[in-house]
């Protein structure tokens, strides 16, 4: 071959040759000028077959759509382009995948453009386990949004079902409680009365239950506890609920301190259930021989109701847990909370724009304390 301006020395093919990349230049139409032992391997053709070839007869359909519509564009544009990926088609037929780096030369000779191209086999693999990857992870993302929502279903319909039954138990135990206190008015035996005072005992905690289900229904479904603020006076509600559940716990002391003075505004009713439920939980975990003390306590800015009773401390890891919902207490102390009073009184709190603490040792004992805002 008669060496010319486009035919390298054989020292600079030698070079060319050794290259661990394919290295060719080609003319502004795309023609083959220059051309390495690598990139002829690669494609399984002799040099003197591809010189004087245009490049483009060596791409598939798609590649040579994709030269004359993004390539040949780009490079007349900018001069270069990185980074493109194209599948050459082999004197078999079958296709190698390559990248390709290409600049653009003004030369003596005329414009040239230098091509260096490199295997892709690993990146098409890594590619293809890409994608099947990531649509495996949009997949399991889907499922994840499905079972998701599944159980938020759910857990709303078993919530409305609580209220619905809670709801429609309401009115035959109120049935049993009217007749069981007129009959209490009439004419009855020891023996009787006695029977009477538990089913009316028994009606009154089933009341107080329900009363939990259906403001743990409304709490849980995004509502929260309706609360209706009046003016009150704190010591003489509390005063009131303490008289009423003494009467409910026969042979145990229960305690009523007042400290300071002045009318607060909260829902007094409210206010009462959320005695009634932490009184139900210090008689429940504290010690029998010992008394139970409500304090309700009123400062310039802020009123606080507490209940106090000994008894073992509550450990102070498991106290982060006593306000969640449906925690039951246990004889050995190992949950604090029973069923749902002790989320009833913090959502309680929470709806009057306060909180309640708990501080528990053995020395001291077990206190909740309610405080609420004064004035909300």
């Amino acid at each position: 071959m008669t060496q010319g301006p486009e035919t390298p020395t054989p020292q600079e093919q030698a070079a060319l040759d050794l290259a661990p990349c394919a290295l060719l230049r080609t003319t502004l139409d795309g023609s083959i000028v220059r051309v390495n032992a690598t990139f002829c391997h690669w494609v399984g053709y002799e040099r003197e077959e591809l010189l004087g070839r245009r490049l483009q007869e060596l791409l598939t359909i798609g590649g040579r759509i994709f030269h004359q519509t993004h390539l040949a564009p780009l490079m007349q544009m900018q001069g270069s382009v990185s980074e493109v990926k194209l599948d050459i088609v082999r004197r078999d037929g079958t296709h190698v995948p390559m990248v390709l780096n290409a600049r653009r030369h003004d030369l003596p000779a005329g414009i040239r453009s230098e091509l260096a191209l490199f295997l892709a086999h690993d990146r098409d693999t890594y590619e293809r386990e890409l994608l099947v990857s990531r649509k495996r992870l949009e997949e399991l993302v889907a499922q994840a949004h499905e079972h998701q929502d599944e159980a938020r279903n759910r857990a709303r319909f078993a919530e409305e079902m609580v209220g619905i039954v809670s709801h429609d138990l309401r009115n035959p135990l109120s049935t049993i409680q009217m007749g069981t206190h007129v009959l209490t008015r009439g004419e009855t035996r020891p023996h009787q009365l006695g029977i009477l005072g538990r089913m009316l005992r028994a009606s009154e905690r089933s009341h107080r239950l329900i009363a939990d289900l259906l403001d743990f229904t409304q709490a849980r479904l995004g509502k929260g506890i309706s609360v209706h603020p009046k003016t009150l006076s704190l010591h003489a509600t509390i005063g009131d609920v303490v008289e009423e559940l003494g009467q409910g716990f026969e042979g145990r002391v229960l305690l009523h301190e007042k400290h300071g003075e002045g009318e607060s505004v909260a829902d007094a009713d409210r206010v009462a259930q959320l005695v009634g439920n932490l009184v139900a939980n210090a008689m429940a975990y504290g010690r029998k021989d010992a008394p139970v003390t409500v304090r309700s306590r009123i400062e310039p800015d802020r009123f606080e109701v507490s209940v106090h009773n000994f008894g073992p401390p509550i450990p102070e890891e498991q106290q982060a847990d006593l306000f969640q919902p449906l925690v039951r207490g246990t004889d050995d102390g190992a949950v604090r909370s029973v069923g749902l009073g002790l989320y009833i009184v913090s959502e309680i709190a929470k709806a009057h724009g306060g909180d309640v603490t708990v501080r528990s040792t053995a020395d001291d004992g077990t206190t909740f304390q309610a405080t609420f805002p004064r004035r909300p």
